[in-house]
C-alpha cells in the first residue's frame, strides 16, 4: 500500500504503519517500529484510512493505538464497513467485563503499569458467571476458547515462555468503556439470581 505523490522513504513508513493498523491494534512495547511511524506520521495515516471509512484512535499515555470504523453520516455514502462487526459470545462478553473491571481495580490499588494474571485466575474469574457443569475437564476447556478468543482480540496477551501467564491489555479500556462499568456491578446481580433462579426450579 503506498500513497501517489509521497516520496519513496515517506510513502513506505506511511504505508507500514497503515499496514500494520490494518492487521489489528499496534502497541508501543510489541510494535515499535510501526508505532513510531505511526507517531511520525499521524495526519497523513489519519486522512488515509479516513478515505477507507475509518478513523485512527491512538492512546500515547497507554501506548496503543487501534482504527474503528467511522460513525456514518449522509456525506460519508454508503461506505461498506472494512472493520467488521462480529458479535461476542455471552461467555467472552462477560470475560471481557471482568479482566476490565480487574484491570481498573489493579489501577486503582497499584502503581505497577502491568496486570498480570494466570490462566487458573482468569478460569476461576469467568466460571462464577457460567452454568454448574458436572464436567469439570469440559468447562475449563470451555473457559480456555474462551480465553484464546480474547487473545485472538489482542485483549490478552500470552507473556513469552510463560504460556500460563497472561498480561491484560490496556486497549481494553477503549472498548469496554466506563459508563458500562459503572453498570456492571448490577448487570452481574441480575444474572446470578437469574442463575439462581434456574437452579432452584
Amino acid at each position: 500500500m503506498s500513497v501517489p505523490g509521497a516520496s519513496t522513504s515517506a510513502g513506505l513508513e506511511l504505508s507500514v504503519a497503515v499496514v500494520n493498523l490494518l492487521k489489528g491494534p499496534i502497541y508501543r512495547d510489541t510494535h515499535e517500529r510501526p508505532w513510531a511511524l505511526l507517531l511520525a506520521h499521524r495526519s497523513e495515516v489519519a486522512d488515509y484510512v479516513a478515505l477507507l471509512g475509518l478513523q485512527v484512535n491512538v492512546d500515547e499515555a497507554e501506548g496503543y493505538a487501534y482504527l474503528r470504523s467511522r460513525p456514518s453520516d449522509d456525506e460519508a455514502g454508503d461506505i461498506p464497513r472494512l472493520v467488521a462487526r462480529r458479535p461476542l459470545s455471552f461467555p467472552v462478553s462477560m470475560l471481557l467485563a471482568l479482566l476490565r473491571k480487574r484491570l481498573a481495580e489493579f489501577d486503582a490499588s497499584s502503581s505497577d503499569t502491568r496486570l498480570v494474571l494466570s490462566r487458573d485466575q482468569i478460569v476461576e474469574m469467568l466460571r462464577l458467571y457460567l452454568p454448574e457443569s458436572t464436567n469439570e475437564a469440559r468447562l475449563v476447556d470451555n473457559i480456555e476458547t474462551h480465553i484464546n478468543r480474547v487473545v485472538e482480540m489482542s485483549f490478552l496477551r500470552k507473556l513469552r515462555g510463560q504460556d500460563d501467564l497472561y498480561e491484560v491489555r490496556r486497549i481494553i479500556k477503549a472498548y469496554v468503556d466506563g459508563q458500562w462499568l459503572s453498570d456492571f456491578d448490577a448487570q452481574l446481580e441480575a444474572y446470578v439470581d437469574e442463575l439462581d433462579h434456574q437452579g432452584s426450579g
